[in-house]
């Protein structure tokens, strides 16, 4: 059975430092100004180069994160990164974008690409569709559950990566669109501002008066404890989270890490003062998603983690050692050589200053200590050899000191030098800014059946209903109907849709809407959209979606309108339809935790609560399919400007509304008229960080 890996996250070089000396298996780090954590210190194509060198010297392997969602202007630099990342020869890229998998497969076909958990890969059949486009591994999302990593990990064909320890983000990865539409920094774009660590409150708040409780922040999860059983389970690698945080923070973290795979115990309590929330959770692993699950940051643990550095320095003072040699010293009466020799083949050979003396006693064992020192490289000892002719000879010990260091050096040397990976000649394809737009039509999307006015379509060319609405939707209105297939499919829920997809597919529906990658390989053949969890967001990815067999796509509301000129995909050489969200209180977070857990039970909810925040301002939260979903409070409105984003089609998105308020929506926006209540533009005209 292989060791799991224990990979260690990287923001700078003294993270970096702090990661390997510890003993990281690998490292993940950002590529500059294209990965998810762009507060991070990140790393540009030279300093790549110098991590690259530094880690693959000492047997750690680096894997660089290109992970955001790409604007089309942004595609030219992320073509110069993935050059970089080849010509460092670094390990693996993680991405989240299909723009950024595609340049990897044109680029450096054999750079090994892994899908980010932002891709919110949660099922078996996203991972056998991710192992269908190439990739080589996926990180799966942090909610799972033993038995759920376990039902993907030893069906799905390619490797899987699991969140041991670190920060938990209360929405889902990649479908989490809070920090954009409150603040304008995109969690997606690596510019979260964490806006779920400031107060909402599932109690019962007066109007007008502000959330105080801090019912979205999860504590940190840590499950370190159950390694030996990820890694019974064939899971390759364990992914720690932080590289917003400290060198002291990684090498704690990496150091429990060590001692958990082999099942032994580690200091849970040093792990705490280095960073956590009230303490752990490990929740998702265990199934048990409940209140617990919550938790803040003290001031008296901060001070707690100010009082523990020093001894989490201590951790990496001095570098593990980690790579395995063989060493051989010939001595004869001329002189000393010392070869030695790594299990990569790798060979380095250092001489004698010093004339060898006889020696009146054997002096092999003084010898083979004064070459076992390799105590502050990464090299170990493992099997030394000693031949003397016609001896015994003596060598002074500062003599095979010097050999040793000088043999060691050049070792790491040929170590460290870099092994690109091979590139091809890549040039985009052009990218042509849309002209003449035709007459926009408008689909209308909602919850459930009881939401839809009866003269629906008088207002909406098409409608959008949650498959598991199927059955109500009369006969005569199926054809005008796109079943949305739902973006979390956790238990389940994944059986329950394939069942669902199969038993609707005759029975006359205009298609399906795809909101997760697995809706490819489960509705595979069948008439299929682009819908809102894609995170469509440039050309590429939409040509890559379109490549899959998407009909039309949904751009995801946080491109800006410059930023959909160009995204006009095509399908067997005719245009795919593109559209936008242009009325809704849009879902701000996707999440499996409930907040209002945190005040009551599911044996006492009926499904739907709210959340008061800091503001006073009031976040409707909806229960259904195993998840949660927290809706925007004031509701987005482009009715009124009808020629303003350059798309095919809008899509009116009702999520509370009731039969008579869509329809008055429906009539506003079929009017063109201004809207009757408070509204927002989104990030139309304003983008994202």
């Amino acid at each position: 059975m292989s060791k799991i890996e224990i990979l260690a996250p990287v923001g700078n070089q003294e993270m970096l430092t702090a990661a390997v000396f510890s003993g990281a298996d690998a490292v993940y780090l950002g590529f500059d100004g294209l990965n998810a954590r762009s507060g991070a210190g990140n790393f540009n194509a030279e300093t790549l180069k110098q991590a690259v060198a530094f880690c693959h010297g000492r047997g750690v392997k680096v894997h660089v994160a290109i992970n955001t969602t790409l604007y089309g202007r942004e595609l030219t630099n992320a073509v110069d990164a993935v050059r970089a990342v080849a010509e460092a020869g670094a390990d693996a890229v993680i991405c989240q974008d299909l723009a950024v998998a595609a340049l990897c497969r044109d680029i450096a076909p054999e750079l090994p690409r892994h899908g980010s958990t932002q891709m919110s890969v949660h099922t078996l059949e996203g991972a056998r569709q991710l192992k269908e486009m190439g990739f080589e591994r996926v990180v799966l999302s942090r909610e799972l559950s033993m038995p759920e990593i376990e039902h993907i990990t030893k069906q799905c064909g390619i490797e899987t990566e699991v969140f041991i320890h670190g920060a938990l983000c209360m929405s889902m990865s990649g479908q989490c669109y809070m920090s954009a539409f409150l603040g304008g920094r995109s969690g997606n774009r690596g510019s979260c501002a964490g806006p779920c660590r400031l107060p909402f409150d599932a109690n019962p708040i007066p109007e007008g008066m502000p959330g105080k409780a801090y019912h979205l922040s999860l504590k940190d999860n840590s499950a370190i404890d159950r390694l030996d059983q990820l890694q019974a389970l064939g899971v390759a690698s364990a992914k720690i989270e932080g590289r917003l945080r400290t060198p002291e923070y990684v090498a704690a973290a990496v150091n429990a890490c060590l001692a958990g795979r082999e099942g032994m115990a580690y200091d849970r309590e040093l792990l705490e003062k280095a960073f956590s929330r009230a303490g752990f959770t490990s929740g998702w692993l265990d199934g048990k998603i409940n209140g617990s699950m919550f938790g803040t940051r003290s001031d008296l643990q901060a001070a707690e983690t100010k009082k523990t550095l020093p001894a989490l320095r201590e951790l990496f003072r001095r570098e593990r050692q980690r790579v395995p040699v063989t060493m051989r010293l010939e001595v004869e009466e001329f002189g000393a050589k010392l070869s030695v020799t790594d299990a990569d083949g790798n060979k380095a050979i250092a001489y004698g200053d010093a004339e060898p003396q006889p020696a009146q006693n054997d002096p092999t064992a003084a010898l083979r200590r004064s070459l076992e020192k390799c105590g502050g490289t990464p090299f170990l000892a493992e099997n030394v050899e000693i031949t003397m002719e016609e001896g015994p000879w003596y060598l002074p010990g500062s003599a095979v000191n010097e050999m040793r260091r000088q043999a060691l050096e050049n070792l790491l040397k040929k170590r460290e030098v870099l092994r690109p990976w091979p590139v091809k000649e890549y040039a985009l394809p052009e990218m042509a800014m849309r002209q003449d737009l035709p007459k926009r039509g408008l689909k209308a999307r909602f919850a459930t059946w009881e939401q839809v006015p009866e003269q629906a379509l008088n207002g909406a060319e098409q409608l959008i209903l949650p498959i598991a609405q199927a059955e109500k939707v009369p006969e005569q209105w199926r054809a005008k109907t796109i079943l949305e297939l739902p973006r979390a499919m956790f238990g389940k829920l994944e059986e329950d849709t394939a069942r669902r997809i199969a038993a609707t597919k005759t029975m006359g529906f205009a298609g399906y809407e795809a909101n997760n990658i697995a809706h490819i390989r489960l509705a595979a053949g069948l008439p299929l959209w682009g819908g809102l969890g894609l995170n469509v967001t440039n050309p590429l990815a939409a040509q890559e979606y379109a490549d899959l067999g998407l009909s039309h796509l949904l751009i995801l509301p946080e491109v800006k309108d410059t930023d959909m000129l160009n995204i006009a995909p095509k399908k067997n050489g005719y245009k795919v339809p593109t559209g936008v969200i242009v009325y809704g209180h849009l879902p701000l977070m996707l999440t499996r935790a409930c907040p209002l857990q945190n005040v009551t039970d599911c044996a006492h909810c009926d499904g739907s609560g709210t959340l008061t925040d800091r503001k006073a301002r009031k976040f409707t939260v909806r229960c259904g399919l195993g998840v949660r979903t927290i809706y925007n409070p004031v509701a987005l409105y482009m009715g009124d400007k009808p020629d303003a984003l350059a798309v095919d089609y809008g899509v009116a998105y009702f999520t509370q509304e009731t039969a008579e308020r869509a329809a008055q929506v429906l009539a506003m926006l079929k009017t063109k008229a201004p809207f009757d209540d408070e509204f927002t533009r989104g990030l139309y005209f304003k983008g994202t960080m």
